[in-house]
């Protein structure tokens, strides 16, 4: 079974502002106490560009920049992996009402912005890479199937990844249809070789059968993993913070990913 490195990861969320206070948290070295997000103003985008995005993208930005910092990777040569839930709430909401209009007109700006591919793209620009990228979706599923895509073209391709896993609050009235209690992102830098740099080693491996996933017994930290899609990564992070640890993630088709870390 192939291994891929963990070599740096980002993390955003309300409570867990980047990794160091995460790993602090999951390491149980602090309580986790719930805290608003600060404002999103990802450095990496240029401002002219940063006011043409919302929230969804620039959480991203966000954490795919806190991934490649505490790395030891060019950004500019990494292949990518984003995956959501859902995509863009706001952008939904806002060209739905704007099509209701007695003149119907869409921003080309949010239109632009509405594409799966759009964190993808404002990533590429804003570090410059001609690297390939891909964008899934996956529903509840979204941080492992983006995983196993990480993983397939890290161990395949034998090439370092970022994978970016971002899912953002829905307005109302999607916010009733589809909730979520807060945003959450997270990112991290996967790499065939192990550098100075790594935090553990990673194999992944699907199980074709039901099951149930890892979920944690301090009820403030379950209640996050389970009100986010992106969330469902908090156990994969406990596992990198304290350097080893098997974990269950639901996959598609009631099977589970099975993601088991080393030192």
């Amino acid at each position: 079974m192939k291994k891929a490195y963990v070599q740096g990861v980002g993390v955003l969320a309300p409570g867990l502002v980047g990794w160091q206070q995460c790993r602090e948290v999951l390491t149980g070295k602090q309580p986790y106490e719930h805290a608003e997000l600060p404002k999103l103003v990802p450095q990496r985008l240029a401002a002219a560009v940063r006011r043409r995005t919302g929230d969804y993208i620039r959480l991203a930005i966000e954490v795919a920049s806190e991934a490649v910092d505490n790395s030891d990777v060019d950004p500019s040569t990494l292949a990518s992996v984003f995956c959501t839930s859902d995509g863009d709430g706001q952008i939904a909401h806002n060209i739905c009402e704007a099509v209701t209009h007695d003149e119907p007109m869409v921003s080309p700006t949010q239109f632009h912005n509405s594409v799966a591919n759009a964190p993808a793209g404002y990533w590429s620009q804003a570090v410059q890479s001609f690297e390939p990228s891909t964008s899934v979706a996956g529903f509840d599923h979204a941080f492992a199937v983006g995983m196993i895509e990480a993983m397939a073209q890290v161990t395949m391709e034998d090439r370092p990844i970022l994978l970016v896993s971002h899912d953002v609050r829905f307005p109302e009235p999607l916010h009733s249809a589809r909730p979520m209690a807060s945003s959450f992102g997270v990112a991290m830098v996967l790499s065939p070789e192990k550098t100075n740099a790594s935090l553990c080693a990673l194999t992944a491996t699907i199980h074709r059968v039901s099951g149930k996933p890892s979920v944690f017994e301090d009820a403030a930290l379950e209640a996050v993993r389970k009100g986010n899609p992106a969330a469902r990564s908090l156990a994969a992070l406990q596992a990198i913070a304290n350097g080893s640890g098997t974990v269950e993630l639901n996959y598609p088709e009631e099977d589970l990913l099975r993601l088991e870390f080393a030192s």
